[in-house]
């Protein structure tokens, strides 16, 4: 009973001598599993540079903007960096081997257990936010928040449990319909603006000088935003598990992945700005 319990879960055994290659992803297949730590974060990174800022004032909301510019110019180096990486360590790239063979062991343990802790705040933030996401939509179980989040880590842990292939494939519609949505709704507002649909209602106009902004609080508020480029990494770990020829689907992977959350990141951060919203 327990031997179909658990292949039920994490599904049938490989047999020792059985070929890899029928289990390697193709660009697509690892473009929704290795970035949908790093684009879900667009749910969470540009409110953060937000929220940081209207703990002064609202006005000073229009600052996102040259912070959105910081965070995307630190996007495009990772992407250079991490790119770099693939064709260098063509059998997998993390911070801990790069580190280890560059630097000293002792700093690729320090750099693999950073990595570590990075992988469960992300899992943590992200499936919170996605909870908050849920129960905002229907404010009558905004009590099971907690209970909520627990079953969608239990869900993702079956999911990956059951191998990269099968987690691809069950991660493909929610990650590409996530991407699609957004988009379209990033597309139209930009168009509504064009058009003349949208009127301009920011807190504050570019360049008000705020009182209390200062150097701390515009660092602070980068921090927060360069939350949205976590999981960035993910696809320089994993170059072994892409099809040949590995490190140039993994560098064209990495790149498709940067310039979708360019986009997403850059567009949520202009329309907050333009239509002057503020948390609540």
């Amino acid at each position: 009973m327990y031997t179909h319990i658990k292949h039920f879960f994490i599904g049938d055994p490989l047999e020792s001598d059985q070929s890899s290659d029928g289990h390697l992803l193709g660009k697509m297949q690892a473009l929704a599993m290795l970035s949908s730590d790093a684009l879900s974060s667009i749910a969470y990174g540009p409110e953060q540079i937000v929220l940081v800022l209207t703990a002064v004032s609202s006005a000073a909301i229009w600052w996102s903007l040259p912070i959105g510019i910081a965070v995307l110019v630190l996007l495009a180096s990772l992407t250079i960096s991490y790119q770099q990486v693939i064709h260098a360590y063509p059998k997998g790239g993390g911070a801990y081997v790069v580190s280890t063979e560059n630097l000293s062991p002792s700093l690729g343990l320090i750099a693999g257990g950073s990595l570590l802790v990075d992988y469960i705040l992300t899992v943590a933030v992200s499936v919170s936010s996605g909870a908050d996401a849920i129960t905002s939509a229907f404010p009558m179980i905004k009590e099971h928040n907690l209970s909520i989040s627990i079953v969608l880590v239990l869900v993702l842990m079956l999911m990956n449990l059951r191998g990269l292939r099968e987690s691809a494939a069950s991660l493909m519609i929610p990650v590409y319909l996530f991407i699609i949505t957004t988009i379209c709704l990033l597309v139209f507002g930009i168009f509504q603006i064009f058009t003349g649909h949208v009127a301009y209602t920011p807190t504050a106009h570019i360049g008000k000088v705020v009182p209390g902004v200062g150097l701390i609080l515009i660092l602070r508020a980068f921090t927060s935003g360069s939350a949205s480029l976590t999981g960035v990494e993910a696809i320089s770990n994993a170059v072994p598990f892409f099809k040949k020829p590995k490190p140039v689907n993994a560098a064209k992977t990495l790149m498709i992945m940067s310039v979708i959350l360019a986009f997403m990141f850059a567009g949520i951060t202009f329309l907050n700005y333009w239509l002057g919203i503020t948390p609540s």
